[in-house]
């Protein structure tokens, strides 16, 4: 079979000559000012998602990086940074005016991302006006404010019954009259770093606040790394040097602070600071990465496999072919590779969902099911309890001559898959074309600072997705540490993880990502309750581990 022909753009340069003969005015583009919210990519609007999905130039100095952006990036979008120029000196307000400008001014839809909301002590004036002096069309897409959003997260509300007024400060380059921040009827916002923060508390305390006013201190607020210390205006000063707090710190001051005991949700999160190791490719990764952040934890992907395309595509094109020809009844998915697999080959070929057409779908677990429709296919079956070879082949359909005018089966796999679903197939009369659709290959070890981290204990967890990757892991990386806790998706998984020494903690109560999470959290809810039952302090995995290891020395 061979690929189908590629159209060709008719369509003329915007710079070529118009039918008038005259030039065609260069096209200008347009900036799109975006706030990111205070460091949580879940806090960005649907706004900003599309704005960020449709630039041509991404301009950003702020807490989210280009990783944290990367899900709704086009392809080749130039990422400009607006922190620092070309000779290594950080941009002014006018350096990143020009900058934002000049990309615009070539015809390029520009986003400019900024932190939290523009037009809240960003440098949006002075940025919007340049591109009004330059004849460069903007819009301002507003974003959450690390003002209201930070306190938030640290269970602090900024007005009670008793709290009726919210002064927020930026003491760096003002001139502040804190006299008017001195009633108890005030809740003071103090926004910079440290030093910046601990002068304006000790003017707000010289002032006349009363030093008893209980104070919250959030350094990298939104964020699984998020820490608050609750303190009062007196020992503010002392409490920001001992706890070592960084930047970007934000100060709340006033009686709501109180409630924050009560009112703590973000923190208290059952995984809420764990480091965890997810040892799968990144671009399959996603879902376990997002959920693992929702109960509070932090992800290490560590790639343990490499996905590579056969050493010969003659077997995966005759497969194809008979695709198309109805040389099939079923075709079998048992992994999303499979399904990027098929697709990749039916682009080549000029091929799309439609081919499927008459041929029954089958697919194992759920997020292969979800890489179907995303394709446009709904499946015809899957698995009702367990997700795997073994839990398909028992909803699988026997063959029957009367109702099946076909009896071949397509199973598109990986060159190492099991000989189970074959065998279960052909066992209830069906003749199956086992194609190798890709080569899995162990991937190269991990960074030297990674496969430390992981022989000494610094991961809290570590969540296995099949045999392969505990496999895997351990060969390019090592045994993880004892103190690890070790989640596996099923029994199957837990089996090898034993056989290489591995105490199983965690085992999810059904076959996929999702409920492999929700178990951790449940583990990490259950250490937390014992820990306060018990009068102790909540600590990490791999702080209860460093702190045995201080106790024995």
């Amino acid at each position: 079979m061979t690929p189908a022909p590629t159209a060709r753009s008719t369509r003329s340069s915007a710079s070529g000559p118009t039918t008038t003969g005259r030039p065609a005015a260069r096209a200008v583009g347009s900036v799109a000012f975006v706030g990111t919210g205070p460091g949580d990519p879940g806090l960005l609007t649907l706004r900003a998602v599309d704005a960020i999905a449709g630039a041509d130039v991404l301009v950003l100095d702020t807490l989210l990086g280009e990783s944290d952006l990367a899900r709704w990036l086009r392809p080749g979008v130039e990422v400009l940074d607006a922190g620092f120029g070309e000779d290594g000196q950080p941009l002014t307000h006018a350096g990143r005016a020009k900058l934002v400008t000049r990309a615009a001014k070539s015809g390029k839809r520009v986003v400019r991302l900024m932190d939290g909301d523009p037009a809240t002590f960003n440098g949006l004036p002075e940025e919007a006006l340049a591109c009004r002096k330059a004849g460069v069309p903007f819009e301002v897409v507003p974003g959450v404010s690390s003002v209201s959003a930070v306190p938030t997260y640290a269970g602090v509300p900024l007005t009670t019954n008793r709290s009726r007024a919210i002064h927020v400060v930026t003491p760096h380059h003002s001139k502040v009259d804190w006299a008017r921040s001195t009633g108890d009827d005030v809740t003071v916002v103090v926004l910079g770093g440290p030093e910046v923060v601990a002068a304006g508390l000790g003017d707000l305390l010289a002032a006349g606040r009363d030093g008893d006013t209980p104070v919250a201190l959030t350094e990298r607020g939104t964020t699984t790394e998020q820490r608050t210390v609750t303190t009062t205006l007196a020992e503010a000063r002392r409490a920001l040097t001992d706890a070592g707090l960084t930047k970007p710190l934000l100060a709340v001051v006033g009686q709501s602070v109180s409630l924050r005991e009560q009112l703590s949700w973000f923190e208290t999160k059952p995984l809420f600071g764990w480091r965890v190791l997810v040892p799968r490719t990144k671009d399959q990764a996603g879902a376990t990465t997002d959920r693992l952040r929702a109960h509070g934890a932090v992800s290490d992907v560590v790639p343990t496999i490499s996905v590579e395309p056969p050493r010969t595509p003659q077997q995966m094109e005759r497969a194809i072919k008979g695709l198309v020809t109805g040389r099939y009844e079923w075709i079998g998915f048992t992994s999303v590779n499979a399904v990027r697999a098929v697709r990749e080959k039916f682009e080549e070929f000029g091929l799309d969902a439609r081919a499927f057409a008459g041929l029954k779908v089958a697919a194992v677990g759920g997020v292969t099911s979800e890489a179907l429709r995303e394709w446009g296919i709904v499946p015809d079956l899957a698995p009702n309890d367990e997700q795997s070879a073994n839990g398909l082949l028992q909803d699988w359909p026997p063959f029957d001559e009367v109702l099946d005018p076909i009896n071949r089966v397509l199973l598109p796999r990986a060159d190492i898959a099991t000989d189970t679903l074959v065998a279960g197939l052909q066992e209830i009369g069906w003749e199956v074309d086992d194609v190798t659709a890709y080569r899995t290959v162990r991937a190269a070890p991990p960074a030297a600072d990674v496969r430390d981290a992981i022989k000494t204990g610094r991961f809290d967890a570590v969540v296995f997705t099949s045999s392969s990757t505990v496999r895997n892991l351990v060969g390019i990386a090592g045994k993880p540490h004892p103190s690890t806790v070790v989640a596996c998706i099923g029994p199957a998984t837990a089996k090898t993880a034993e056989e290489h020494g591995l105490r199983v903690d965690v085992l999810a109560g059904e076959a996929n990502a999702a409920a492999l999470v929700d178990a951790l959290a449940e583990y990490g809810t259950g250490l937390r309750l014992a820990a306060i039952e018990a009068g102790e302090p909540v600590v990490r995995p791999s702080q209860r581990k460093a702190a045995a290891r201080r106790k024995v020395k």
